[in-house]
């Protein structure tokens, strides 16, 4: 058996701390969503039920949650489809050099590294300015565009970088159109790829909190609503809601996990059929 060196116990207890720190919150809240109705929003635990979960389903005397959660699953929905559609035509458009191309990476590329709270100030701002309402649907979903859009592009950059374009010219000898090549080749290749930015674009829309504060209006989406609850909440139904939304994300991610790996096999499984069929 070969011998640990001090240095792999070291890294070992830094990767369980970092772990720990990373996982540890989530685990306490939810631990502590399953109080028992005395329950406080501290250890001990007193009992263990469901309570605090039947509560979520009640009418709550503080906040919109279930509202809040229908608007943040649709601003995540309108996201997705955005940053998925722009981020593929901005792949493509950036695979041959045009004038502006660099400047315009760069200022793309720029809106990561501003302060997300003065994304959100700047965007409402301009609202403002020219005497629009500041609502979730218009205001809060550019804003969110400014965050989701930059990661979508990179993907797509690195995508189209690795790209055998020997499959569109082999597309377009056989007499397929420009548009023709890329609906049935480029697209059905990079799928995978488009997955993964679709659930980049919903995820990070979904918990978005500082570029949505001054932008979502009226209305507050679910990041937006728990930060309310925390002030006035005073029982831990706001942790088992932070536990159903834990596992609705788990959910989302595992559903994409799915998909691409269904689209694999079927891959697989085509190109195998191809191969008996020579």
């Amino acid at each position: 058996m070969e011998k640990r060196t001090p240095g792999f116990w070291v890294l070992t207890a830094f990767f369980a701390l970092f772990m720990l720190f990373l996982y540890g919150p989530t685990i306490t809240i939810g631990i502590l969503s399953f109080q028992g109705e005395g329950g406080g929003l501290t250890f001990p635990m007193r009992g263990f039920s469901l309570h605090w979960f039947r509560d979520l389903f009640q009418e709550q005397a503080v906040g919109d949650i279930w509202g809040a959660f229908r608007r943040s699953f649709a601003l995540g929905l309108m996201v997705m489809v955005t940053t998925v559609t722009v981020s593929v035509m901005g792949g493509l458009a950036f695979r041959k050099r045009f004038a502006g191309s660099g400047m315009l990476f760069y200022l793309i590329i720029a809106s990561l590294v501003i302060p997300s709270i003065l994304i959100s100030l700047g965007v409402g701002l301009i609202f403002n300015q020219f005497g629009l309402k500041i609502h979730w649907a218009t205001s809060g979903f550019g804003s969110q565009l400014t965050w989701t859009l930059p990661f979508g592009l990179l993907i797509m950059f690195a995508v189209f970088n690795r790209f055998d374009k020997s499959y569109e010219e082999a597309a377009r000898d056989q007499g397929a159109s420009a548009w023709q090549t890329i609906a049935h080749v480029v697209l059905p290749i990079i799928a995978p790829s488009l997955i993964g930015v679709g659930l980049f674009g919903f995820t990070l829309s979904y918990d978005e909190f500082a570029r949505t504060l001054l932008t979502a209006g009226s209305y507050n989406t679910l990041p937006l609503e728990i930060y309310g609850m925390t002030t006035n909440v005073t029982t831990p139904v706001i942790y088992a809601l932070g536990t159903l939304t834990t596992i609705f994300s788990f959910l989302i991610i595992g559903a994409f996990i799915l998909t691409v790996w269904i689209m694999g096999k079927r891959r697989a499984r085509l190109g195998s059929d191809a191969g008996k069929g020579v």
